[in-house]
């Protein structure tokens, strides 16, 4: 059931929810939290089609916010907020609503959004595009226990790592940080195959990938090694090669679908690991509505990294970083807390 509400108010939007569920038979509300998508009008459709998918494992109230900024002056004093309301078959296992912005209310849209909060609910924000640098100052961040990004649709992603590291709060994640789960999940569990002390560790990917700095930012961390960032052609990530002394152990996929794994001593094995769609990352993202610790420690080693250069983009010539301090993990020595671990970044193209 879809209706369109034109020039309306936050109170006739409840009152149309309340309707629609009378309408299809189902008054009680079984939802668990209210994703917020902030959006424009060119990826609000992806974005909406992947919550969408993403509800049939966590039912919720998705409220779309697209700000239409108009280029008329005579336009732009004109306030009006526009609404389209799903429910039952047309907004998957929840509810849905579209709000289209105009005018001043552009300004203000914490306001038309805080009325149609589920009550009592986890409210999640997420940013497909044009994420602020700091979302949790943001007004409609601010009303959020989780606040999701994606460095990935950055114009300059390395540099944007850098700003989400300054401006993290508890409760902040970021998309090109749940694309790496697999490979976190896969590395951790080769190393406890082996009784090997790591000795260094090269990740492999696309030159200006947020996911691989994430993840050469993470082995540093964790390991406590040099780290060195090495580039290809893709997709994604390719590769990770860490020297022991017990011999290699390489994680590499080249195709972005099934990667082989390869440790001394043992038959090499090919492993699942395709690349994931929106939908299969926001609903692992709406599994946790706790701060992640971990993404926070790899986050903050690599500033002082990412900073050392000013554009964003790998110096030319193999450098070595400006080391940064790490900060103490669950897993790791006490004594970790104080320790450094360089990054070195291979040559740009």
């Amino acid at each position: 059931m879809k209706t369109d509400l034109t020039d309306t108010t936050a109170s006739k939007i409840n009152k149309e929810l309340v309707r629609g569920r009378r309408a299809i038979g189902t008054p009680a509300v079984g939802m668990v939290l209210t994703l917020v998508i902030v959006t424009d009008e060119e990826n609000a459709y992806d974005a909406l089609k992947a919550a969408s998918d993403a509800s049939r494992e966590h039912p919720s109230r998705t409220l779309v916010v697209i700000k239409r900024v108009s280029r008329s002056p005579r336009d732009r004093t004109q306030s009006r907020l526009d609404a389209e309301v799903r429910v039952g078959a047309d907004a998957g296992t929840g509810e849905t609503v579209v709000l289209r912005l105009h005018g001043e209310v552009v300004d203000h849209a914490q306001s038309v959004v805080l009325p149609l909060l589920l009550p009592d609910a986890p409210v999640v924000v997420w940013w497909p595009v044009n994420a602020p640098l700091d979302p949790a100052n943001d007004p409609l961040g601010a009303l959020a226990q989780r606040r999701v990004t994606d460095t990935y649709a950055c114009e300059q992603p390395v540099k944007e790592l850098a700003a989400r590291a300054d401006a993290y709060t508890p409760g902040d994640t970021d998309l090109s940080w749940t694309r790496i789960t697999p490979w976190r999940s896969m590395l951790a569990a080769a190393l406890d195959q082996v009784a090997c002390e790591v000795q260094g560790v090269e990740v492999e990917g696309e030159e200006f990938n947020p996911s691989c700095e994430l993840l050469a930012m993470w082995l540093a961390d964790r390991l406590d090694v040099p780290v060195r960032r090495s580039h290809s052609a893709g997709p994604g990530l390719t590769a990770v090669r860490m020297d022991t002394d017990c011999g290699p152990i390489v994680l590499d996929r080249a195709d972005g679908s099934l990667a082989t794994l390869s440790i001394q001593g043992q038959p090499k094995r090919a492993v699942a690991l395709k690349r994931r769609d929106t939908a299969e990352l926001i609903a692992e993202e709406l599994r946790r509505l706790d701060p992640d610790d971990t993404y926070a420690s790899a986050l903050r080693y690599g500033v002082e990294r990412l900073k050392s250069d000013g554009s964003g983009s790998p110096a030319k010539g193999e450098r070595e970083a400006v080391p940064a301090p790490v900060e103490a993990a669950a897993k790791a020595p006490a004594d970790r807390a104080t320790a450094q671990a360089p990054v070195n970044e291979a040559a740009a193209k």
